[in-house]
């Protein structure tokens, strides 16, 4: 099971015989309508659509999906309240878009071609003449330009600043075509930019953006336009008739259904007996105990409502229990790792997950981003070590010679061995049994509180709460609704929650909003954590502007040794696959994507049975 946060990636960009490979050498520079990172893009000029999709499906039907708790918002850019489902995924579009089976290639959309500057410090797009808002007027550079300026404004969410940052400006050339200036060489940084989402400026007129909330002002090119909504109970799309890509290429076989509307509940089980009744038609589980006990009756044996495990190669992140290091109490390494020694996964997964899962063992878990199980060696090595004289005081030392592993009852290991390591942690740090609760000198107890928004982790938060409570640390766990779970975690108001660190194929700025120094005291970042860690920040520009993939890999693996040598979180688990659950009443493409989430494959690849 997992909760995911605010992913500002989630947008998805067309392809001329001459693509941009970027971190190849380039010595001559022609506008392409494609671009990759680190490779050639897999298709090629003039291809008919990508390889997972159906051409020929059939249009028309409506596909009725489910939301979480509640929302607050139409206009999903801003700090405050939680954005209605869908409004991203169904309205907006970028100049490019990705494909799901490629790392980070881009192809055209509302850009017919990108032209990166010989000297990489801008990149230019030609905006296809055809592209179209929702109410007909033509998308031009300035609506380009205007939703750039905007989202990097004060107005919108703080991640867009973060994110952009080495993005200086937008100039809208001619009508149709845009021009980005970079603050320094960036290896993705034009197809970040491919990626800015656009809406139009007339529309907007003299209205300050951060007063758009819930009313539906922005208007923008995408297959559907809202139809009507109710704030927390639904909201339900149409599709536009008069939709301008249908058939371009990176569109052909996609967004099939008439109709698309998202109902909302507040309750895991009431969600599944509404599934169950035909209330709404998919479901991605991220619940063990459901998916092994509850996903059962005469609609699933009448072959009704079919089950379905899909497997993917998506890059798992980390899933983990965050500490908040605004918290005295966890800015001690030794207490991060007693509380650690106390979570006991292989019991978890035996009793409470029925061996459906795999540990976290890196933030890149389940990719060759991964930190490798030796000590690191070669240009690695050498990266670390320069570091460790660099930041002698806080670079953590065992990460030359040691290899970091989550913490393990496995034989030979054991909880009370584990148990035992804890305690002599504790006390090493100065903390004593008074009352049965550890204590510092100051008289400060060793408890916390773990936020939760979603039912479920409180069978595997009690165990672990009870293992704490025999070395005398109390562990409180707390269910909020949604709404009081955003803003505390916007304003990191939390001693501990549970949050998935979600990571691309091919990581970058997005990593400076969870983990850099300069997004610590931000409100709305990622960096939940409370990082401000000069190592960490060091390795980030490395990451960020490795100049090709092979430096790629070593940044991140030297990344993920520092990370994981701060016991900043208590690791959690994943799964590789998507378990799903369906009315069946649709069909949907032979072939899968690599990278990809199911709801939105199917949101955009399946279609209404005739």
């Amino acid at each position: 099971m997992s909760q995911h946060p605010f992913s500002i990636r989630s947008l998805p960009i067309l392809c001329c015989s001459f693509s941009i490979a970027l971190l190849l050498p380039l010595t001559a520079v022609q506008a392409a309508p494609s671009a990759a990172l680190g490779y050639a893009p897999k298709y090629q000029e003039g291809f008919s659509h990508f390889d997972y999709v159906n051409p020929n499906a059939l249009k028309g039907g409506e596909l009725t999906l489910w939301g979480f708790g509640n929302y607050e918002r139409l206009n999903p850019f801003l700090l405050k309240g939680i954005p209605a489902e869908g409004v991203l995924p169904l309205m907006f579009e970028s100049l490019m878009t990705r494909s799901e089976d490629e790392p980070f290639s881009m192809y055209g959309l509302v850009a017919e071609d990108i032209e990166l500057a010989t000297d990489k410090l801008s990149v230019t797009f030609r905006i296809n003449p055809k592209a179209r808002f929702s109410d007909g007027t033509e998308v031009t550079a300035e609506d380009v330009k205007f939703s750039f300026d905007t989202l990097k404004s004060e107005q919108a969410h703080p991640q867009y600043r973060f994110y952009w940052k080495d993005i200086q400006k937008a100039e809208a050339v001619d009508k149709h075509t845009i021009r980005f200036a970079f603050a320094k060489v960036n290896p993705e940084l034009h197809l970040i930019a491919s990626e800015i989402p656009i809406f139009s400026k007339a529309a907007v007129g003299d209205i300050s953006f951060d007063k758009i909330v819930t009313t539906p002002v922005l208007v923008t090119s995408g297959p559907y336009v809202i139809d009507k909504y109710e704030e927390g109970k639904y909201i339900s799309f149409k599709r536009n008739p008069n939709y301008w890509a249908t058939d371009l290429n990176v569109r052909r076989g996609m967004y099939n259904f008439d109709r698309v509307v998202y109902k909302y509940y507040k309750d895991a089980n009431v969600t599944l007996e509404a599934l169950k009744a035909g209330e709404f038609d998919f479901m991605l589980v991220n619940n063990s105990k459901q998916w092994a006990r509850e996903f059962v009756g005469p609609q699933f044996d009448a072959g009704k409502i079919k089950k379905d495990q899909l497997p993917h190669q998506n890059n798992a992140g980390m899933q983990g229990f965050v500490f908040n290091l605004r918290r005295p109490l966890f800015q001690e390494l030794r207490v991060r790792q007693a509380i650690n020694l106390a979570f006991d996964f292989e019991w978890a997964n035996d009793n409470l997950f029925f061996q459906q899962y795999q540990r976290c063992n890196s933030y890149f878990t389940n990719s060759e981003l991964a930190a490798s199980k030796s000590p690191p060696q070669g240009e690695e090595l050498a990266l670390l070590q320069s570091l460790a004289k660099q930041f002698p005081d806080k670079f953590p030392k065992a990460v030359l010679t040691e290899v970091w592993q989550p913490v393990t009852t496995t034989s030979p290991n054991s909880l009370r061995d584990n148990l035992r390591k804890a305690k002599a942690l504790l006390t090493e740090a100065g903390w004593e049994l008074k009352d049965e609760v550890l204590q510092n000198a100051q008289g400060q107890k060793l408890e916390f509180e773990v936020l939760l928004v979603q039912e479920g982790f409180d069978r595997i938060l009690a165990p672990f709460a009870h293992n704490l409570k025999k070395l005398g640390i109390q562990l409180h766990y707390r269910m909020v609704d949604t709404a009081l779970y955003q803003r505390r975690q916007d304003t990191f108001d939390f001693d501990m929650f549970v949050s998935v660190y979600g990571q691309s194929q091919s990581p970058g700025n997005e990593l400076m909003t969870k983990w850099h120094s300069s997004s610590a005291a931000q409100e709305g970042s990622e960096n939940w954590i409370g990082l401000k860690n000069p190592v960490v920040d060091a390795l980030l520009e490395k990451v960020i502007y490795a100049p090709n993939r092979q430096a790629l890999l070593t940044a991140t693996h030297a990344l993920d040794r520092v990370m994981l040598q701060g016991e900043y979180l208590v690791p959690n688990w994943y799964i590789g696959v998507h378990r799903i659950a369906y009315w069946d009443k649709f069909n949907r493409p032979e072939k899968l994507p690599l990278y990809y989430d199911a709801p939105s494959w199917m949101l955009r690849t399946w279609w209404k049975k005739s």
